[in-house]
Formats: structure tokens, sequence, C-alpha cells
């Protein structure tokens, strides 16, 4: 540990995907960053005891807690760190913020916009750091994109384009797992992957003013069951329970700068895993990038020679790509793992320096409010307005 580096002691709620994502972000993080703050694995939560026993010694916790409420009025823990399902974002963050302690929450923030709201009103209250966990940011990549749009390079933006498309519950047999409840996860194919579009459309292009909306549930029944791991499950044979949520989106959006933004989810799209996709287009050229080829990005300049003009494919992997010196030499490939790295390592060294990084509970509220409206425009067939 470096001279000046002090501790930062995490308290992890929940354990399985994204939980793994998160711890194995804390172990490797100082491992490749100069960090101001060490990640110290205190306890990690989690109601099924046989089950959390086994994640505390897979990855790397001091020990390992039930209850949740003991853990965040603990003296030894700086940081809570919620990986638990959505709806119960809002308690767990408040009662931490409350307790004095900076809070890292997946996403979507919330189930509703008014916990949201409430959760954001906490954490500034209570003058704790927070993070809202849209990790597609980070991608080195899309920071680079980020970069040429903010240099001018593609100009005045036109079109913003987003697919995010998976197929892991096409079987009609896939079990009704908390993803497909409504009440546990707020929305379907929208909040659990149309808001990461929809906070890359905020963080790259601006803000969205108006939206209409489509979405549709195909399966509607589905047998009882739980997550077993990543996006596995198990169910039963013979019990079976309602859909209540969307299994797919789509929707048009016109944002602050008179981009025309149109956008597609859905956990049906069969042959894609996880093609988290946007494509921009501006008035000198156009970014195209790709999650299932994340270290890439298609970049076109309208004002190459004639006989020269298309898209070229850029490697993200030099030392002059944000994060990629960190790691290997060039073209040596980075993963998906590696974006937990890189915002947790922005997130602790806002805390280090008293700075509110994002994205932050305040782009949970507003991404929370986008999908709210996103879902009232398809119950009500109109277009709705963003405020």
């Amino acid at each position: 540990m470096g001279v000046n580096q002090k501790k930062i002691r995490v308290a992890m709620i929940g354990y399985q995907f994204m939980g793994k994502a998160h711890s194995h972000a804390y172990r490797d993080l100082p491992f490749y960053f100069d960090v101001p703050l060490k990640p110290e694995l205190k306890v990690v939560v989690g109601r099924n005891e046989e089950g959390v026993k086994e994640a505390q010694e897979k990855m790397g916790f001091e020990s390992y807690e039930t209850d949740w409420r003991k853990v965040i009025e603990r003296d030894d823990i700086d940081v809570v760190d919620i990986v638990t399902p959505n709806h119960t974002h809002a308690e767990i963050a408040i009662a931490a913020a409350e307790a004095g302690k900076h809070v890292i929450t997946e996403k979507p923030l919330a189930l509703t916009v008014e916990d949201a709201k409430r959760m954001h009103a906490a954490v500034e209250k209570n003058g704790v750091k927070h993070l809202t966990c849209y990790n597609y940011r980070y991608v080195p990549a899309v920071q680079f994109a980020k970069k040429l749009i903010m240099e001018g390079k593609i100009g005045k933006i036109y079109h913003f384009r987003a697919n995010y498309l998976q197929d892991f519950i096409v079987d009609p047999n896939f079990p009704l797992v908390w993803r497909l409840k409504k009440d546990v996860s707020g929305s379907g194919a929208l909040g659990d992957i149309g808001a990461h579009s929809i906070d890359l459309a905020r963080f790259l292009v601006g803000e969205i003013t108006e939206v209409t909306s489509m979405m549709q549930t195909f399966i509607k029944e589905r047998p009882i069951g739980e997550m077993t791991s990543g996006l596995s499950a198990k169910g039963s044979a013979t019990e079976k329970g309602e859909v209540t949520v969307d299994d797919a989106v789509a929707f048009l959006a016109r944002f602050e700068s008179g981009t025309f933004g149109t956008f597609e989810a859905t956990r049906f799209a069969t042959g894609n895993r996880n093609k988290n996709k946007f494509e921009i287009n501006g008035e000198k050229g156009a970014i195209r990038w790709d999650m299932e080829n994340m270290n890439n990005i298609e970049v076109y300049f309208h004002d190459d020679p004639e006989g020269l003009q298309g898209f070229r494919l850029i490697n993200c992997t030099e030392e002059i790509h944000p994060y990629t010196g960190a790691y290997w030499p060039a073209g040596h490939i980075i993963g998906y793992e590696h974006t937990f790295i890189h915002l947790i390592d922005e997130f602790f060294r806002g805390i280090a320096g008293d700075k509110q990084t994002s994205p932050n509970f305040d782009d949970g509220v507003k991404n929370q409010i986008i999908l709210d409206a996103v879902e009232k425009s398809a119950n009500e067939k109109r277009w709705i307005e963003i405020k």
C-alpha cells in the first residue's frame, strides 16, 4: 500500500451477479490503479446464510451477515454497496445515508420516481457521496466517443439510436424470476437494460425532453422460479405465475439539443446475448459502438476525401485512450469487468477529494423520470413531456 494510501471499508448488500462484478472490481482496483483509497472488504450480506457464507469466502470479504440493518450501523464501514433486487434499494440506501455511509446502488436507482427522489434527498441531506452503477459509461471506447463529441469532431448531433438486445428469456419455460415481477423489479426490459441506453444517451448527447413509446409482454405466464447465477435460473415443473413486466419496449425521444432519438430494448431478440449498441450521426461524422465488441468504436468523418469515405475501426486500447494505459499493451483486450473497476476508481477518487462524481443519484433520478415517462406513454398512447 502506498505511503499516503488509506483504506476505505466496504459492506456489500447482496452477492449474486452484480455482487460478483463489484467485488472483483474492489479486489483488482489497487492492482491496476494508483488509488488514494484502498478497498477493504469488511462484510457481505445476504438472507441465505449458506449462500452468503460461500460468497464471503469466494469473494474475499472478512465476514458475512444476514441482517443488513446491523451492518450499516457498524463503525468500521465507510461505504455501503447495494446489489440487491430493485425494490429494496430505497430502504437500504436511505438508512445507509442516515448512518453517514457513502452509498453505491445498482441501477435502476429505485422502483419509482418518488423513491428515487427520497434516496437523493437522503444522501444530500447527510453529506455522503453516492453512485448509481451505470457502468457502460466507463467502457474506454465509450469514454473516447464522449471525448470526440466534446471536441466537436462530429459536429451538431442529428440522430441518437440505441438498441439493447438480449434473448435470455425467449424460452417460455424460463422461470418467473424477480426480474419478471413488477413489484420487485419495477419494469422489465425497460428498466433492466433500456435504462442503460437512456443513461448513455444523456451522457453522450444531453437531456431528453419528450418521449412516446410502446411496450409488449410476449409470454404472460411462466414457471415459478429463482435466479441461480448470472442470468441463469431454475423453476418449478408444475407451478406457474403471471409475468407483470414488459418483455420489449421501443420509444422515440426528443433531446434539448434537437437531436432525434430512437430506442429499443428487448429480452426477446433471438441470437443477441448482450447487444448494447448505439449510433450517433452528426453534421461532420458519426460514431458506432457495440458492447459485444466493446473495445472498438467505428468512426466516420464527412470531410474525408471522396473514395476514402467510410467507417473506420478504432481499437481503443492504446495508452492515449481512457483507462487502457493501466492494463496491457495495445490490442491486448480488456472486458466487461473492467468497466466496474473504472466506475469504482472514479467514485473513490471523488470520496478522497471530497468531490461528487457521476453517474450519481441525481442521474439515477433523471433516468427514473424518463423510465416512468416511457411507461406512462405506452399506457396512455401519447407523447409525455419529461419534467
